[in-house]
Order: structure tokens, then sequence, then C-alpha cells
């Protein structure tokens, strides 16, 4: 086996376990698989972290998560698919950064790491075992990955910002009160 074709195995590999992990978490939140509470749940959820509306956001971040993650585990609009995922792992460290790193104590620690992953492969590229490969990198491009990075950032920063707005605002409120 040669270098490459373990660098190509190894890349397919990690793409079918950060792929598939966000695919199902994402599914989760659209469709209620594997336990989740589908989008009527996960929109009450996020409208009670701050991301409202609800309904939309839950939305959003299932399909950055189910689309992104099925994207990447097929290695397919490698720069687009990886950003995408990054950008929704962000709006849930957002929530979840204020508990620190490790998740047995509710931190950031596993979106964080899928998004790192996820962006990795992003700027790493597919391998040659995928579909990007096999249909000549007509959405793998190199001038994609920092357009696809910058459209992902542009939205993150936009909805995590308004979140914590929200949620300062509205902490802000409660102080008041008592």
């Amino acid at each position: 086996m040669s270098c490459f074709d373990r660098r190509d195995l190894g890349l397919l590999l990690l793409r079918l376990g950060v792929g598939g992990t966000l695919a199902a978490h994402g599914t989760q939140k659209l469709f209620g698989w594997f336990g989740g509470g589908g989008v009527e749940a996960t929109g009450a959820a996020m409208e009670s972290m701050g991301y409202t509306p609800g309904r939309p956001s839950a939305v959003a971040s299932g399909l950055a998560e189910a689309g992104g993650g099925t994207l990447l585990a097929l290695g397919l609009a490698t720069p687009a698919a990886g950003a995408a995922a990054a950008g929704g792992m962000a709006g849930a460290s957002a929530v979840l950064a204020p508990n620190g790193w490790f998740g047995q104590n509710g931190g950031f620690e596993l979106p964080g790491l899928l998004g790192l992953a996820a962006a990795s492969i992003a700027v790493a590229g597919p391998g040659r075992y995928s579909l990007d490969e096999a249909l000549g990198h007509m959405v793998n491009r190199d001038w994609m990955v920092p357009l696809a990075f910058a459209v992902a950032t542009a939205a993150a920063v936009q909805v995590v910002g308004a979140r914590n707005r929200r949620v300062r605002a509205a902490a802000e409120e409660a102080q008041q009160d008592d």
C-alpha cells in the first residue's frame, strides 16, 4: 500500500466517521430519527437557547448537519460541505461554551471537535476515494475553500451574534426583575 493509498483511505475513514455523525445528528433535528425530537421539539429547544425563530433555526441547523455531513461522507462538494458543517457546529459551540470544553460538564467538546474535523476535511480535500474525485472535482476547486469559509463564517457570526445579544438582553431583564 503506497503512502497515497494510506492517505486516501484515512481521509475516507475520517469523512465517513465525521460525516456520518453529523448526518445522524442532523436527522435527529429534522426527522426525529435516532431518538431526536424532530423539527418541532428542536425548534422549541432552539428558542430556549436564544435561536429565534425556533423552527427555521432547527431546520437550518439540521440541514447544515445532515446535508453537510452526508456530503462530507460522500466526498462531494467538500469545501461547501465542510464549511456548512463547521458553521453549524460554531452555533452549537456558542451555546455550550460557558460550560467549558469537556462534554461531561456540558461543554462544547463534541461540536468543537466535529466542527474542526469538518473544516479540516474541507481544507485537505476528500481524497481519491470520493465523488469529487469521480466527477473531476467540478465542485471541489481550490478557490471554493476560502469562498465557502467566508460565507459560512459570515453566517455564523451573524446568527451567533444575534443569539448572544438576545441571551444577554434576557439576562439583564431577568436581573432587573429581581
